[in-house]
């Protein structure tokens, strides 16, 4: 599993309010240009990247605050909030383009294509597939949430302007002006999908959604292989909550032994479960071999 740098993650949740301010700018220009319904709208989409890098910024921030009286297992959970946030955000600039879209297909707005125009448009989308990609990566090694969140808005946004940038292209050539429109609508349908993934992924993970298959395969390896001395671990349970990761069983040993020798197994378990396992709060219920339920893991 990935090793997790905080510090980092919000450096990059700060480089992300730097970059949709440069893009917005860049869009600007293109729609201010041109009067392009389309190019407006990717420009708004623009203005909704701006604050949800301001939001995951703020929840990263506060995700990294140790746990205190008032949230023992601390904030962690907070980038899960942020992403909800994204995904409204997202929806309310899909309502705003659908709106302009309306109104421009059935009255038609001239407009007029420029090489400057798509000149920035492009630069601004290599800004934002260059930004995507590393938010996407980071988001994964930090097991961030947010990052995430942010990366797969932005691939979005690189889609939707290369979208639009073909669309206002066929409308200039064919003199359908109400191509322009459409192309926005497009626009609007695409951000409204990514907003809905984002909620329903932020969702997921709010309510205590396990560690993967793999992983989790992985946790009850090490528990067998580091138990020597107990009998077996049943009702392994786990759950991920932004990059931290919370493990607890019942350890059943023999009803012989000392609690100094059952709680040097823990120990022993919990140290291999943390090379693996970055961030993990871990939990283990020791109990007597009359409470053994003959099922989970079976110590080797």
């Amino acid at each position: 599993m990935s090793v997790t740098l905080p510090h980092r993650t919000a450096q990059i949740a700060a480089g992300s309010l730097a970059v949709a301010v440069i893009v917005l700018v860049l869009k600007g220009l293109a729609a201010w240009w041109t009067g392009s319904i389309a190019l407006y709208s990717d420009a708004l989409e623009s203005v909704v990247n701006l604050v949800t890098a301001g939001v995951a910024l703020f929840a990263v921030r506060l995700s990294e605050r140790p746990a205190d009286a008032t949230l023992p297992y601390g904030y962690h959970k907070a980038e899960y909030f942020s992403a909800v946030v994204i995904g409204v955000f997202i929806a309310v600039a899909a309502i705003l383009i659908f709106r302009e879209a309306w109104l421009g297909f059935f009255v038609p707005r001239d407009f007029t294509l420029t090489p400057q125009a798509i000149g920035v448009s492009v630069v601004a989308s290599l800004f934002n597939g260059a930004w995507a990609w590393l938010l996407l990566r980071e988001g994964h090694r930090q097991k961030s949430p947010a990052l995430s969140a942010d990366g797969r808005h932005l691939t979005t946004d690189v889609v939707s302007t290369i979208a639009v940038l073909v669309g206002v292209v066929i409308a200039t050539v064919s003199g359908i002006r109400q191509l322009d429109a459409i192309f926005a609508t497009l626009v609007g349908v695409t951000i409204l999908w990514s907003g809905w993934e984002l909620i329903r992924q932020s969702v997921i993970g709010l309510m205590d959604v396990s560690v993967d298959p793999k992983h989790l395969l992985r946790i009850k390896e090490i528990i067998s292989v580091n138990a020597e001395g107990a009998i077996e671990a049943h009702d392994i349970r786990t759950r991920q909550a932004g990059r931290m990761t919370f493990i607890d069983f019942h350890l059943v040993v023999p009803g012989s032994m000392s609690v100094e020798a059952a709680h040097a197994i823990c120990d022993a378990i919990e140290a291999k479960l943390r090379e693996e396992v970055d961030d993990a709060l871990i939990t283990i219920h020791v109990e007597p071999e009359n409470k053994a339920k003959h099922s989970g893991i079976v110590v080797v």
